[in-house]
């Protein structure tokens, strides 16, 4: 995709006053579940309804959606609100269903978005479809197997694309149900900055307390819209209950969002100021947790010191570190002063929680 340009014009000729919403359920569960949260959202800031009605678990014997039964409930969603609908697509026979009932967006999954044979099936059945499409990235922090997705769909004739942030699984203990990596997405923007990017705080999330905050962050990096989940009584919601938020608590959530609003100087100056401000913002909460990691890493050193009654400093073993240290950061530019400083500090950190571990 050597020009991306063409791929923005569907989200251009939206004209929005603000960055585009997607919101709905999880899960389409019954018709009356469906039409109820259409209506609470009709008078808001959502441009288009999702619902999925294709659910693909990671284990079988959970809630696996209504299937096509919910095509009709999208329809009369858009005939009683006037909202357009969207839904996720998994496969060619899903995307054959979708279009002849006349969805107006499509998303795939992350769990599609991993295997390119699912993908270029996709992109056969979807073949110069004006619909748009977006694409989640795979649950794995993979830019290329994202992208190369993506690819497949433009090779289709597929012109009306765009991406969807999820975030990515790990086997780290985090707060996030899907850790953001904003270093990846703001990698992806860099290569394709005309390919519209939603985030899906959601998914990244899994928690409803947390959509604000992650929202924010993707407003102030220049995504282009959010989806939320949204359900009228998301603890009782068959899929996903605790990251699913009111109708009345997105409208809130919309209004308390600080939206960057574009103009002639923002654009020479301030507008990208502000992007690389959340950037490195991204970098600290990184290197925050990061350091907190260490920390854990260095209590269990402690642990193992006091059980074979060992020092606390071992002044080989802090020599060897800070000499590869100084080494690696001077070929990264950063100063040898600099690198000398910053890792005594942590040094000295390291054997602060040592001590409590062994003094206790």
């Amino acid at each position: 995709m050597k020009n991306t340009k063409e791929l923005r014009t569907w989200l251009d000729d939206m004209n929005l006053a603000h960055p585009l919403v997607i919101a709905g359920p999880c899960s389409a569960e019954t018709e009356e579940q469906v039409l109820k949260i259409a209506h609470e959202l009709k008078d808001s800031d959502v441009n288009y309804y999702r619902a999925g009605i294709w659910k693909p678990r990671t284990r079988p014997g959970n809630f696996e959606g209504v299937g096509a039964l919910g095509l009709g409930w999208l329809k009369k969603v858009k005939e009683e609100t006037g909202m357009k609908t969207c839904t996720e697509v998994a496969n060619a026979a899903h995307c054959k269903l979708a279009i002849e009932e006349d969805v107006d967006l499509l998303w795939i999954g992350a769990r599609s978005t991993v295997s390119p044979f699912i993908m270029q099936e996709i992109a056969e059945a979807l073949e110069g479809t004006d619909k748009i499409v977006l694409v989640k990235n795979p649950v794995n922090p993979d830019l290329a197997l994202w992208l190369g997705g993506i690819e497949r769909l433009y090779t289709a004739g597929i012109k009306n694309l765009g991406a969807i942030h999820r975030g990515f699984s790990t086997y780290d203990k985090s707060k996030y149900r899907n850790n953001p990596n904003w270093q990846l997405a703001i990698e992806f923007q860099n290569k394709f900055p005309d390919l519209p990017l939603i985030c899906d705080p959601s998914h990244i999330t899994g928690n409803r307390e947390m959509i604000q905050d992650v929202s924010q962050v993707a407003l102030d990096l220049n995504f282009d819209g959010l989806m939320i989940e949204t359900h009228f009584d998301p603890d009782n919601a068959w899929s996903d209950a605790a990251q699913q938020v009111t109708p009345d608590t997105l409208k809130q959530i919309m209004r308390d969002l600080k939206i960057k609003k574009t103009t002639e100087s923002a654009t020479s100056y301030r507008e990208p100021l502000e992007n690389l401000r959340a950037q490195i913002n991204v970098v600290d909460d990184q290197l925050i947790d990061l350091l907190g990691k260490r920390m854990e890493v260095a209590e269990k050193i402690g642990s193992l010191k006091k059980e074979e009654n060992v020092a606390v400093l071992q002044s080989r073993r802090w020599n060897e570190i800070l000499g590869n240290m100084v080494l690696e950061g001077t070929s990264k530019g950063l100063s040898e002063e600099f690198v000398l400083k910053m890792f005594k500090a942590i040094h000295q950190e390291s054997i602060n929680h040592q001590e409590k571990i062994i003094n206790g």
